[in-house]
């Protein structure tokens, strides 16, 4: 194992103190800073620029998805492993989207988490045996369903018309999609006019027409 700078991420005291008990069992590992909220977070890892990143997500300020992408913006080079307690397909996909290279669950053993430190800090993308079998039955289910309609919308612009689809309002949007109200309301705008629908209803018609909004929870 090559030597290993860590950022601990998490507004836990307790559990923060049990990962770096845990970590320091490790003579390879320097755990060089500890954060309780996304803030913090990033003010400390453009000051230690970590190898790897443990990164919770719900913290208080700054959630860790918003605390991910703003970090790997300014520093690709460092690889967040996301060590969390949530497990629904919003936050493990909106970790991948902010570039996250792992996703673990707080019930990981110490072996498990060692294992994907190291995969992270080389580059390598991993997840928790559940979440990888989610994935591959979410991308599965995804690619036998997609329909080959409206082409003309990005991929971000297609998720949101799902949601919409899904009669999701525009907070709700956000929130699942870890963007700001004003980022929602231009996407919805360019679907809008994309789709050559006046309102929020008849892009809903037109989406559930096309086979969108099936919500899996």
């Amino acid at each position: 194992m090559e030597r290993m700078r860590v950022l601990i991420a998490d507004d836990h005291p307790f559990y923060r103190e049990g990962v770096r008990t845990m970590l320091s069992t490790v003579p390879e590992i320097d755990v060089v800073a500890e954060a309780s909220s996304g803030e913090e977070v990033l003010a400390l890892a453009a000051e230690h620029r970590p190898d790897v990143i443990l990164m919770d997500i719900k913290m208080p300020v700054l959630n860790g998805i918003e605390a991910t992408r703003r970090i790997l913006q300014a520093d690709p080079s460092i690889g967040v492993l996301v060590l969390t307690m949530y497990d629904d397909d919003d936050s493990v996909f909106a970790a991948m989207r902010a570039g996250a290279r792992g996703y673990l669950l707080k019930d990981a053993t110490l072996a498990d988490v060692l294992r994907a430190m190291t995969a992270v800090q080389q580059g390598e993308a991993i997840f928790s045996p559940t979440i990888a079998g989610r994935l591959v039955g979410y991308f599965g289910r995804s690619q036998a369903a997609l329909p080959p309609a409206f082409p003309e919308l990005t991929e971000r612009e297609y998720e949101i018309l799902t949601l919409i689809a899904q009669r999701r309002s525009n907070a709700e949007i956000a929130s699942t999609l870890f963007l700001s109200p004003k980022t929602v309301r231009n996407h919805v705008s360019n679907i809008f006019s994309k789709l050559q629908v006046a309102d929020r209803a008849e892009a809903m018609l037109a989406a559930r027409a096309a086979g969108l909004g099936h919500d899996p929870r």
